[in-house]
């Protein structure tokens, strides 16, 4: 199939606010300006779709999108912005809890991290969290345009040793602003769909798609 329609549904902070939990859900989990918002709209060929910000820490609900009513893209809270107080990281530490151990639809979590930094301690507590759930541990590794080839595998290297990434753990590089990897990044959410034995095939799509 191609995307012919994906659409906001709802931002949640409680579990009683999500969407009815019929259709597998994939999330994106990452530091404030790691550009998850981005590369969700490069994704999904839209421009604005998942709204993008200049302010660092801004997402701070659970963000829905739908995807022909057959699966959804779940945007998480924003972490590791040092603007705000002890108690709103906390709050925001317990909204994405409660999604991550609640959400019985939940097929995986993608972690993203930028690439051309070494993970942060929050970054390698929320991938310790992610794999402590059942998680595969897949890292998306953004704004690979930003570094050369050399410097980008020099940098995975980095990223799965602080990381402490299992061998077999898919490490992904992409770039929402020359739109790289994005074809790696369906090949495998199409074998996450298999693998679950879900009859979902996204079809590769170019920018011309973009609404």
């Amino acid at each position: 199939m191609k995307i012919k329609q994906s659409r906001f549904m709802i931002s949640a902070v409680t579990k009683s606010q999500y969407p009815e939990s019929d259709l597998p859900e994939l999330a994106f989990a990452g530091r404030s300006n790691v550009g998850k918002s981005s590369l969700i709209n490069m994704l999904l060929n839209r421009k604005g779709l998942a709204k993008t910000s200049s302010t660092p820490g801004k997402t701070q609900l659970v963000n829905f999108y739908d995807i022909d009513g057959l699966f959804r893209f779940v945007d998480l809270p924003g972490y590791g912005f040092a603007k705000v107080s002890k108690a709103q990281k906390a709050s925001w530490g317990k909204i994405i809890e409660t999604y991550l151990t609640q959400r019985e639809n939940l097929l995986e979590v993608f972690q993203l991290v930028d690439i051309r930094h070494k993970p942060t301690g929050e970054d390698r507590e929320m991938y310790d969290w992610i794999r402590s759930f059942g998680f595969r541990g897949i890292v998306f590794a953004t704004k690979a345009d930003k570094l050369s080839r050399s410097q980008c595998a020099a940098q995975v290297k980095v990223i799965r040793k602080t990381l402490e990434m299992p061998p077999e753990a898919p490490l992904v590089l992409l770039s929402s602003d020359n739109r790289s990897g994005k074809y790696d990044a369906w090949d495998l959410i199409n074998r996450l769909f298999e693998e679950e034995g879900l009859e979902i095939f996204v079809e590769r799509q170019s920018a011309t798609a973009e609404k």
